[in-house]
């Protein structure tokens, strides 16, 4: 649902930008907004780069800026042939269409699947990557995972974290003996659409549309793929996944005609609870979460004199959830706690390395770009968007311009999943600033739900992966939090055998992380 609204112009201590919303939001000028984006930043002598502390790469080509701006194919698009199709079963305009991937790819070789979601009527295609167990695709559970952003691509948890295959600097596919489909079928979504792969002429800019299309694409895939209803079906998610994956679990869970049930969900350093999470930006930063201060004494105490007037903004969304209370408190708390770490030169996904290029500080997700966008790939996987970014700035910014960054989708979500008795993981890589461990451990200690005190009496506990002491957990009934030692934002990327082991324990059913 789009809401139409007329914002004033915020100025938040020059953060970011100055710019008064039309009557009908986001029917934006392409070249003149990004213009004005940089024009803004430079004029508060502010980096372009801190635009990119939650998408993984900011688009300078000025043309394909435009393309994603409209979030339409242009002279890009390129139609392409699938061998299934699969139609809704109760909305004609609802149709999924797949091919097979070509073993020669050599990402992996498993059975592997490519194609689009399509929800005709509202001009929406949802891309996905989905690769067979490696093991007994008949049996195994199916996982979606979804990267966060807003706005980022699933290829990157694809290539870059978890899946079968990473690529290397010369563009060749390099196997991945600790993929997450090792033990389960794996669903790779671009969501939502304008991410990736996926494309729209039509914004999704909140995280409850995006719930209903993700919604859409899976009752397309388990029709299409009938077999995998037999197994357990586990969402798991990243970053702003904190957002998606509890509300599309709730959504899921009171969905009374769908055609598959879901298990479990997974969230990793997810953005979930502002109000307590962002807390624990200038502690992290400044010393306080295991590992050396990356600021100043002076910017610290900074930081930590300026949280109570972040904090009663958040507080004054959570009460109104409008989004212009919303968008205020995302715009001031982000430049209060979250830029000065940016101007610091820290990657913000890994305290204890400095940021090095564009891609989100990880010249590996430039590699991946550059195979994504080859001719061969795209003509392999159908892709029907020709020039692949693995995040879209736009996303990100019309999800925050319409307050979404702070909405409190957990109040209702979280508590009812755990209600009604759906196994919630949160995991967490202890050198990560932006969602960083503090902070998801925080709120899962505050969070209300009817398991609340003997979630907060029970002990953390020592984690093993084998003789190796990995990291620590809290469990109580169908909550449990880990946090993972030696990782950052990305675990898998970072911690790849001990986050295989977790999840493989998890998906086995080992809720507690104990066995």
């Amino acid at each position: 649902m789009k809401l139409s609204l007329t914002l004033a112009a915020f100025s938040l201590a020059g953060y970011v930008l100055s710019l008064a919303v039309p009557q009908t939001p986001f029917q934006l000028n392409t070249n003149p907004f990004i213009q004005s984006i940089e024009d803004q930043l430079r004029l508060n002598k502010l980096d372009p780069k801190i635009h990119q502390f939650w998408q993984h790469t900011l688009a300078t080509d000025r043309e394909q800026v435009s393309r994603i701006s409209q979030g339409v194919p242009g002279k890009e698009f390129n139609p392409q042939q699938f061998e299934n199709t699969v139609v809704h079963e109760k909305v004609a305009s609802h149709v999924l269409r797949y091919k097979s991937v070509p073993k020669h790819l050599g990402v992996d070789t498993v059975d592997q699947y490519t194609g689009y979601a399509d929800i005709m009527e509202e001009d929406k295609h949802l891309f996905f990557w989905m690769f067979e167990s490696r093991n007994d695709p008949t049996t195994d559970p199916v996982v979606l995972w979804l990267n966060g952003g807003p706005g980022s691509s699933s290829m990157m948890g694809l290539f870059f974290e978890l899946g079968p295959s990473s690529v290397s600097p010369e563009l060749k596919v390099v196997r991945n003996d600790y993929s997450w489909n090792n033990n389960a079928t794996m669903i790779f979504l671009d969501s939502p659409v304008n991410a990736g792969f996926s494309y729209s002429s039509h914004d999704v800019n909140t995280t409850v549309s995006t719930s209903e299309d993700v919604i859409t694409f899976l009752e397309l895939f388990f029709k299409g793929f009938p077999q995998f209803t037999k197994v357990p079906f586990h969402i798991s998610g990243e970053s702003y996944g904190g957002h998606y994956v509890p509300k599309l679990a709730k959504d899921i869970l009171n969905k009374k005609d769908k055609n598959f049930e879901l298990q479990s969900i997974l969230v990793g350093n997810g953005l979930t609870d502002m109000l307590v999470q962002y807390e624990y930006y200038q502690p992290m930063a400044c010393g306080e979460g295991g590992y050396p201060a990356v600021l100043d004494e002076e910017t610290c105490a900074t930081m930590k004199a300026n949280i109570p007037e972040c904090i009663a903004l958040i507080a004054k969304c959570y009460d109104s959830e409008t989004a212009a209370d919303c968008y205020a408190a995302t715009e001031l708390c982000n430049e209060q706690q979250i830029q000065p770490c940016a101007e610091a030169g820290t990657n913000m996904y890994d305290v204890t390395l400095e940021c090095k290029g564009e891609n989100a500080c990880y010249t590996e997700i430039g590699d991946m770009e550059r195979y994504l966008n080859s001719t061969a790939v795209k003509d392999a996987i159908g892709a029907e968007i020709k020039s692949y970014h693995s995040s879209n700035p736009y996303i990100n910014k019309h999800f925050r311009m319409m307050g979404d960054w702070m909405q409190p989708y957990f109040r209702d979500a979280i508590h009812d999943v755990l209600e009604q008795g759906l196994p919630v993981l949160l995991y967490a890589g202890d050198k990560d600033f932006i969602c960083n461990w503090m902070g998801v451990e925080a709120w899962a200690d505050r969070l209300q739900w009817s398991g609340a005190e003997g979630y907060s009496t029970s002990s953390v506990e020592k984690w093993y992966n084998g003789d190796i002491h990995a990291g620590n957990v809290k469990n109580y009934e169908n909550l449990t939090f880990l946090r993972v030692f030696g990782a950052g934002h990305m675990v898998p990327h970072d911690q790849p055998q001990n986050s295989l082991e977790f999840f493989n324990r998890w998906l086995a059913g080992d809720y507690a992380l104990n066995k």
